[in-house]
């Protein structure tokens, strides 16, 4: 066996997939970008590359790229003033380290698994911060949210909010509520719900997921080392990606394992077939390096059988944070082009920073994270650039997944430039469901297609995704203060209006 490090430890809606396209508006507000972007072009922390640069460039000169996150009137016209109040008030709470650290505490202890407290606590929960960052607690209202969304422009990617499984029958309990996802969704307006989210961890077990993930790379590092059970896939490593997770050969799958992997392929597959008759693509979510391997081999596979006709039904993700990216980005791309499969991405900066760390400190190794922030804007812009460059050509489709602003500049300005409003239908962008609301609004009144990730289910199956989500997204938390001036100047103006 390997020797391994474990680390401790999203539905609706049919649509013919994305086939409204929304043109984008011939006119455009004034704001310059070239505020936004001159410290990025003049000083990047580490060398970046030309793409990257003529990325930056274009934002400059592209006079009529200029996206417009200003007017606090306009991006928040259609949110009432009690959800304003509201989303302030979570967002401001969720900004204060100790805050989030004593939620954090008080949700883990033992004195929140039963009792009185606990009741009070739940119902202070569900109605701030579960109500701010989850759709609902059945697929019922959670479609209410989407048609809500909808009214104001925005899609909603929708998230059965289960964590890991680590048997077969939590694996089955999961598909079937991913499977249900698809078939409530037909209830819902057509592309009001632009992907269908799975987590490959919650349809195979963990454990077996780590053992695969040892095989392939036991396997890059040898060729000649056989995975039997190995079906086509695209590269899913890079000469710069992290092995050390696996320190010696690994044994064979068991019988067991290998009917355990025969079942995962079965659920997946059951999946894919589900979206591809509803013509409902499915993003697969990314996790932390022990078991991406794994997830990226299942993601690949699929796509290959399934994405077809310049519409890609399974999505993969890339976590831009991680070093390798950009290279596993390129071989992915390029492998897919030649077998003439339409592949679909989103790009993430990623989370997992503390546990990646830790684990490659463990083993001796340099983190497999950027050095820096700045590297890791770099690296998201420059696959960003890369992809609509792609999408510009009539290849792949891709979701930018980004809170940040001058991520969101950059894009838009080399969307103009490349005229990719001409198949927007293959560009997405994508924040969390309650947050970066004014970059949401901002997009969406610029022309382009916006999803909300949007996780559901009862509050206590969903409780661990927020605890989960609060640890991963604290520097984001504590970094939205955009949003909250913005929203703080809005209730001011309503304010004022209604007084005078």
């Amino acid at each position: 066996m390997a020797t391994r490090v474990i680390p401790p430890r999203m539905i609706l809606k049919n649509i013919r997939y994305n086939t409204a396209t929304k043109p984008l508006k011939t006119t455009h507000p004034s704001l310059s970008p070239v505020t936004a972007t001159a410290s990025l072009v003049k000083k990047p922390s580490s060398p970046a590359t030309d793409a990257w640069a003529s990325f930056a460039q274009a934002s400059v000169t592209t006079e009529t790229a200029a996206l417009n996150l200003e007017d606090a009137e306009q991006l928040f016209a259609s949110v009432s003033t009690r959800k304003l109040l509201q989303s302030s008030a979570v967002m401001h709470a969720t900004a204060v380290g100790p805050v989030v650290d004593l939620g954090m505490r008080v949700m883990k202890s033992r004195v929140f698994q039963s009792g009185v407290l606990r009741n009070l606590l739940m119902a202070a929960t569900k109605e701030t911060f579960y109500a701010q960052f989850c759709a609902g607690e059945d697929a019922a209202t959670a479609g209410r949210s989407i048609s809500a969304l909808n009214e104001v422009g925005l899609r909603g990617m929708l998230v059965y909010g289960v964590e890991d499984a680590h048997e077969n029958d939590g694996c089955d309990r999961n598909l079937k509520g991913f499977l249900h996802t698809v078939d409530v969704s037909k209830s819902l307006p057509p592309s009001s719900v632009s992907f269908v989210i799975v987590k490959i961890t919650a349809i195979c077990p963990m454990a077996l997921l780590e053992r695969m993930s040892d095989l392939l790379r036991w396997q890059q590092r040898d060729p000649s080392f056989v995975l039997p059970w190995k079906q086509d896939s695209l590269p899913i490593f890079a000469e710069s990606s992290p092995l050390y997770h696996t320190q010696k050969r690994p044994e064979p799958l068991t019988p067991e394992e290998e009917s355990d992997l025969q079942l995962a392929n079965q659920r997946l597959l059951e999946l894919c077939q589900r979206c591809e008759e509803a013509n409902m693509p499915l993003l697969v979510d990314a996790e932390h390096t022990t078991v991406q391997p794994a997830i990226d081999y299942f993601t690949y596979s699929s796509a290959i059988r399934h994405n077809k006709d310049d519409n890609p039904i399974v999505f993969g993700t890339i976590q831009t944070y991680l070093k390798d990216a950009k290279e596993r980005l390129l071989l992915a791309t390029k492998a897919a082009e030649k077998m003439g499969v339409p592949m679909g991405f989103k790009l993430v900066r990623g989370a997992y920073m503390s546990i990646e760390s830790k684990l490659a400190e463990s083993f001796g190794y340099a983190s497999p994270v950027h050095n820096t922030i700045q590297d890791t804007h770099n690296c998201f812009n420059d696959c960003s650039s890369f992809m609509l460059e792609k999408i510009a050509n009539g290849i792949g489709s891709v979701v930018l997944a980004t809170h940040n602003i001058e991520s969101g500049k950059l894009a838009v300005a080399k969307a103009h430039e490349l005229g990719v409003g001409k198949v927007n239908h293959k560009l997405e962008f994508a924040q969390l469901y309650g947050m970066s609301e004014a970059l949401s609004f901002g997009l969406n009144n610029e022309g382009f297609q916006v999803s909300k990730y949007m996780p559901f289910g009862p509050v206590d199956m969903v409780m661990p995704y927020l605890l989960r989500r609060a640890e991963e997204n604290r520097g984001l938390l504590a970094a939205s203060g955009f949003d909250r001036q913005l929203m703080r100047k809005e209730l001011a103006r309503r304010l004022k209006a209604a007084v005078f």
